[in-house]
């Protein structure tokens, strides 16, 4: 059975676990800084991100209750805001994939995510936060992490702002489903993908109100062939809104009661935010070929992991 276990020791993990490190003191400081609270992450509760692709769900029973592994922090960052304007959180995300993502170097089933969002910010507030966070880490990281990216052999590349902006219909009308994949290619800094049709996302991204059917939210995406980086938009606020959204998409209102019956009688802030994933972006800085070295404990999908 042990052979059937995998676990790794290696050189490159040990390396980017160091880098990791610094990413986290750095980020973190980066928004404290800028008035930002760091609140704790909530890893069981009876809602979670429903997602707009397939993963099996954790479910948990506990004294006749049932809880979920947290996918995302998305429903929690819009309650903190009843208390707080600017919040942040390193969220262990548990999303259990299914086993064909195992060989595409950019899927975990558990990766951690930092989560921010802010009250009444729009868009445009939290593109520009993104940008400004990652030109000073990949700033930071030259100076502090120097040595260890002289042994991977890898340079970061200070971007330039404002960063590049393509619609998802502009893309998907040139590439089709392999936009992001072609896209990340051809780029050489990381670009923006903004205003996706409702199709393509969850019910609580923003719709535009004189854009039926497509959505302030935006992508950012890692050139080199990296991928996606960070997800997120301008959310549904008003309960109205909200629920139509998720009859629209034939959703089980019962399963999100509580959530729904907060939005309702407490109200949401307008609020918009982002989560980008830590190990993706650890991945990006070291060059990395494939995502399960960028931990001591890869919980590659499909597979029995320590």
């Amino acid at each position: 059975m042990l052979e059937e276990i995998y676990f790794q020791v290696d050189e490159r993990a040990k390396i980017a676990v160091k880098i990791g490190s610094k990413v986290r003191k750095i980020l973190s400081d980066f928004l404290l800084e800028r008035g930002f609270v760091e609140i704790a992450p909530v890893i069981i509760s009876p809602i979670t991100d429903p997602l707009a692709h397939p993963v099996f769900d954790g479910e948990i029973n506990y004294y006749g209750n049932k809880y979920y592994l947290t996918k995302s922090m998305i429903f929690h960052k819009q309650l903190a805001l009843l208390s707080l304007e600017k919040i942040f959180c390193f969220s262990p995300n548990i999303r259990l994939e299914l086993k064909d993502l195992e060989k595409t170097g950019r899927h975990l089933a558990e990766f951690t995510q930092l989560d921010l969002e802010v009250r009444n910010a729009s868009r445009e507030d939290v593109m520009e936060l993104a940008e400004d966070m990652l030109i000073h880490l990949f700033k930071k990281l030259r100076e502090e992490c120097k040595e260890e990216l002289e042994i991977l052999g890898r340079e970061i590349k200070i971007p330039s702002k404002p960063f590049k902006r393509i619609s998802f219909e502009e893309a998907y009308n040139k590439y089709g489903k392999d936009y992001e994949e072609m896209l990340s290619k051809e780029e050489k800094e990381p670009f923006w993908i903004i205003d996706f049709p409702k199709w393509k996302r969850e019910f609580y991204d923003k719709e535009y109100e004189d854009r039926k059917g497509w959505l302030v939210d935006m992508d950012l995406i890692y050139p080199e062939g990296f991928g996606e980086a960070l997800s997120g938009g301008e959310r549904e606020y008003e309960y109205e809104r909200i629920v139509r959204r998720m009859e629209e998409k034939s959703m089980n209102l019962q399963a999100f009661y509580a959530y729904l019956q907060i939005a309702r009688i407490a109200k949401f802030y307008p609020s918009a935010g982002f989560g980008i994933g830590i190990e993706r972006l650890i991945r990006y800085i070291c060059g990395f070929e494939d995502i399960r070295y960028t931990t001591l404990f890869p919980k590659i999908p499909g597979k029995y992991c320590i």
